[in-house]
């Protein structure tokens, strides 16, 4: 099999992208952190994707791949798969454009996307547990109804689209010598890749996706993949990067880098906490994997793509609650007490005196090991951070209290 004509995503093909959206998208800005800067040691700017009107980069390539259909095609309607991103932004410039628009959304996918999908008036379709389900069952109805396919990512129009984000970040900051990029299909890195090192051929692009879909990584590094079932980072969980994609990261790409979930977790809480901004895990993997690969990048001017801000509102809860458990601003205690009158009080009171408050609280009489007439309490208490958790530790030790180890 040959290899994809790639000049169909060269320089000339991405700028003439750019034409085409100016005034059609959002400039997002790409603003110097200097707190991750300091955190990661390196020169940290960020592009602000999540602030497009759908929440993220892929109406950029959505509505590139749309204004290229002929009447005919825009006639007989357009269908797309996707986890919820490359979904809202089809339907939203379909919308504009009166292009009828259907979409297949995996049932899994997050609430909020298939919303955001739905209120842009496209017919949803939830079909399949993962990406690539959703897309086989959209390969369906497109030839059973006639509808034109809008592939998220191994798409020459998509991945032109995606390739402006490099213009834009270049143009703003020269000076970048790397560019981190989150990898699902491939669009967006495929797309960026070129243009950045055809603007500055000394310029270096890493790739990042999930621990639990490797699926570039592996092909790049000549290994087999194994898959989870899920990842935070639903926007990148794809098991089939694009032959398009795969030969522009071959080409373009210095390394492919692997983050696990714990690190997605971080980033995302720190870019809400430091920079204000809320992101999905997609958007936090640049971030993570400086922070995980904090060598690979140590002294660099690096470029970070905030592809996506469609994150659900439940799981951002449970994420800053398990956030701030891991920077020890919450805690849990299960401390032994006399289940008499008072007992629980003289905790409280002691707790208080250490400068903690009570978040919650369990008392267990029956379902413990502990002694008769003694009681279980598990206390979860907001703190100031680690050494603030120790010191309450030590301090109901040495009040005679017995607790649970760590």
């Amino acid at each position: 099999m040959s290899a994809p004509d790639v000049a169909a995503v060269g320089l000339d093909v991405v700028r003439a992208a750019a034409a085409l959206l100016d005034g059609q998208i959002v400039r997002t800005p790409c603003l110097h952190s200097r707190t991750l800067s300091r955190i990661v040691g390196a020169e940290v700017w960020l592009k602000f994707e999540n602030l497009q009107f759908t929440g993220a980069f892929k109406e950029r390539g959505a509505l590139v791949k749309l204004a290229s259909l002929t009447g005919e095609e825009r006639a007989r309607g357009v269908i797309a798969a996707s986890a919820g991103n490359h979904a809202q932004g089809v339907a939203y410039h379909a919308q504009r454009l009166g292009i009828p628009a259907t979409i297949v959304m995996p049932v899994y996918a997050p609430q909020v996307k298939v919303d955001g999908t739905r209120e842009f008036g496209a017919e949803v379709v939830l079909a399949g547990e993962n990406f690539d389900a959703a897309r086989d069952t959209a390969n369906a109805i497109a030839a059973e109804r006639g509808l034109v396919f809008v592939h998220p990512y191994d798409d020459a129009a998509v991945i032109a689209g995606q390739g402006t984000i490099a213009l834009e970040m270049l143009d703003a900051v020269p000076a970048l010598d790397t560019l981190v990029v989150p990898i699902g299909g491939g669009g967006l890195i495929g797309g960026m890749a070129g243009v950045a090192r055809a603007l500055n051929p000394a310029i270096e692009v890493f790739g990042v996706q999930a621990a639990r879909f490797p699926s570039m990584w592996a092909l790049r590094h000549g290994q087999s993949a194994t898959y989870g079932d899920a990842s935070i980072a639903d926007g990148i969980a794809v098991k089939s990067p694009g032959v398009i994609t795969r030969e522009l990261v071959a080409r373009h790409v210095r390394d492919v880098l692997l983050v696990d979930e714990g690190d997605i977790e971080q980033a995302i809480v720190m870019l809400l906490e430091i920079e204000k901004t809320v992101v999905e895990g997609a958007g936090a993997v640049g971030l993570a994997c400086l922070l995980r690969h904090r060598e690979r990048f140590a002294g660099r001017r690096v470029g970070l793509v905030l592809c996506g801000g469609n994150i659900d509102p439940r799981l951002l809860a449970d994420l800053i609650e398990r956030g701030l458990a891991r920077s020890g601003r919450l805690a849990r205690i299960v401390v032994a007490v006399r289940d008499v009158p008072g007992g629980l009080a003289t905790v409280a009171r002691r707790v208080a005196e250490l400068g903690a408050n009570i978040e919650q609280i369990e008392h267990r009489r029956i379902f413990s090991a502990l002694p008769a007439q003694t009681a279980e309490v598990e206390l979860v208490l907001r703190t100031r951070d680690a050494a603030h958790v120790a010191e309450l530790r030590r301090a109901l030790e040495a009040a005679g209290f017995g607790l649970r180890p760590e």
